[in-house]
């Protein structure tokens, strides 16, 4: 039998719905359960694959080839079980849906409406996980009392009666205030936040109280009594250094226990050991070593979420701590700046789409050859690095990629083609942007005797894209010649996946985005290497 537990967020955005979501996630699979995460969004975009990253922040890619919220990739760092593209939906692809019925006549002349259709919507795709796992976490995402999250609430609310209060939870993630001036944590913004929850009929049985000091007991007993809800599920959520603390700062203050007591449901002790040991080593590093970003999103960290963990993850591998540098792009396309990467024992060029800042990126690929230090170039940080190899080396000054416009040497250009399994996929010029990238998991071959084959240790990979170009392979003889070598292509060897440079210590560029598989206990082998790389780095200096 599936339990359904349902995460709401109220006062503020940001307080880490996903992040409290995927702990809990965790801390219930410790003890036994099989889980299954998903995210429901209230905005109207079909999915964030055309939205802003500053807008945001990354669009996490699933296996199956969906555009998602970043939070699934909380999910799976932390439970391990891959996203879906069925974990996820929108405002948009909820109507969209509807609509579509509504136009093909299935609604039989009916006036279509919020309540039932849209919440009917809502309610199947929360019903489609039944039976998939012991608990289905289902997080809201905004801010309850946010005018597009009302369908929302009311369908939670509905199903919440439907199945009963035995397989039905309401947890609510809430924030404490410090008022300087008052000298104290406040809890009337909590207490109107689930008087606002209230108000669409749900009346949560656990709070998860964020604050980022102690909560004391009498404050826990005042939110106790005006929320009406019994004080041991009243649970503190205080900072921590690290967020793979959370599982087990929440294991302490007794989440885990509390949800299973609203369940009426006992269950083994759970093995934290994996969490334990991962935080020992991210507050007991043997090292540090300094890597640079160079992007051009930023100005907001959360548009390469699973970069930066990924790279921390490759810091636990390696006992060491990472410091991340995050460089905006543009600002290399100035004269005299590349003393900003003097201080970096590894450059780190991310995806990203358009020209700004690109000959930016350029300038940094450059830097990292020509000074020898360890460059990782990801999706879009590889086409650069083949762009400034064709300029530099092989003598190609007008190659560039066609994503910018024409241009007399097209090392980067569209693929309108494709295989993907068995089946033949195209793409024209002029389509919609959303949806039409090389999206989810493909093949690689690995070349023998590669680097690349070395640090994954096999001949064949599956990694995940995101992206519409490719590198030209008509160009491969002059490249390879200049010695950035090929070592890893589609099964047919038509589409360039991974480049090395021969001449180099440590220089891969791949086209996929390895770190959305990466994982703390479980940490992605490219990432492993890299740092691995830079800490050899710092015993040059």
């Amino acid at each position: 039998m599936t339990r359904y537990i349902f995460i709401t967020g109220g006062v503020v955005s940001s307080l880490g719905k996903g992040l409290a979501s995927a702990a809990l996630g965790a801390l219930l699979q410790a003890r036994g359960f099989k889980v299954r995460l998903c995210k429901l969004d209230p905005y109207l975009n079909v999915d964030p694959g055309t939205m802003s990253p500053f807008q945001h922040g990354e669009v996490y890619v699933t296996d199956d080839g969906a555009e998602t919220d970043l939070d699934l990739g909380h999910y799976e760092r932390f439970t391990g079980v891959p996203a879906k593209a069925d974990d996820n939906t929108t405002t948009g692809r909820i109507y969209t849906s509807v609509l579509s019925r509504e136009r093909r006549g299935d609604y039989l002349g009916a006036t279509i409406q919020v309540i039932p259709h849209i919440t009917d919507e809502i309610k199947s795709f929360i019903r489609s996980k039944d039976g998939t796992a012991d608990f289905v976490l289902c997080e809201i995402g905004g801010t309850v009392g946010d005018i597009e999250g009302l369908p929302y609430l009311e369908a939670i609310r509905q199903f919440g009666n439907e199945i009963g209060e035995s397989r039905a939870l309401f947890l609510h993630v809430t924030l404490l205030p410090y008022i300087p001036a008052a000298g104290e944590i406040k809890t009337k913004p909590t207490q109107h936040s689930v008087k606002e929850l209230m108000s669409a009929g749900i009346r949560p049985k656990i709070l998860l109280c964020r604050s980022d000091r102690e909560i004391t007991d009498d404050q826990r007993g005042k939110i106790s009594l005006f929320c009406n809800i019994d004080r041991d599920k009243v649970i503190p959520a205080l900072d921590v250094k690290s967020i793979y603390e959370v599982p087990l700062t929440y294991h302490k203050e007794g989440l885990d226990i509390q949800v299973l007591n609203c369940f009426g449901l006992s269950a083994k002790e759970p093995d934290l050991s994996k969490w334990h040991e991962i935080v020992r080593r991210v507050h007991n590093p043997e090292g540090r070593v300094k890597i640079a970003i160079v992007g051009k999103y930023t100005n907001l960290t959360d548009s390469y979420k699973s970069l930066n963990e990924s790279l921390t993850h490759g810091g636990i591998a390696n006992n060491v701590a990472v410091d991340l540098k995050f460089l905006e792009s543009e600002i290399f396309e100035q004269p005299d700046t590349m003393e900003h990467l003097a201080d970096v024992q590894g450059i780190l060029v991310p995806g990203g789409f358009g020209v700004r800042g690109t000959e930016g990126k350029i300038k940094a690929v450059q830097f990292a050859r020509e000074k020898k230090i360890p460059y990782f170039g990801i999706c879009f940080g590889m086409q650069m690095a083949v762009i400034e190899v064709a300029r530099n080396l092989c003598g190609i000054k007008g190659a560039n990629s066609t994503e910018f416009g024409p241009c007399s040497e097209p090392v980067i250009a569209l693929m309108t083609e494709w295989v993907k399994g068995d089946i033949k996929e195209a793409r024209g010029e002029n389509v919609d942007l959303g949806g039409t990238m090389r999206l989810g998991a493909y093949p690689a071959i690995l070349g023998k005797d590669t680097r690349i084959a070395e640090i994954y240790g096999k001949n064949e990979i599956s990694e995940r894209h995101r992206h519409r170009y490719e590198v030209n392979t008509t160009y491969r003889e002059r490249l390879e010649s200049a010695g950035l070598k090929f070592s890893g292509l589609s099964p047919d060897g038509l589409l360039p996946e991974i480049v090395e440079n021969n001449n180099h210590p440590w220089f891969i560029g791949v086209q996929f985005h390895p770190e959305l598989k990466s994982k703390p206990f479980d940490p992605h082998p490219l990432f492993v290497s890299f740092i691995k790389a830079a800490i050899a780095q710092t015993r040059l200096v």
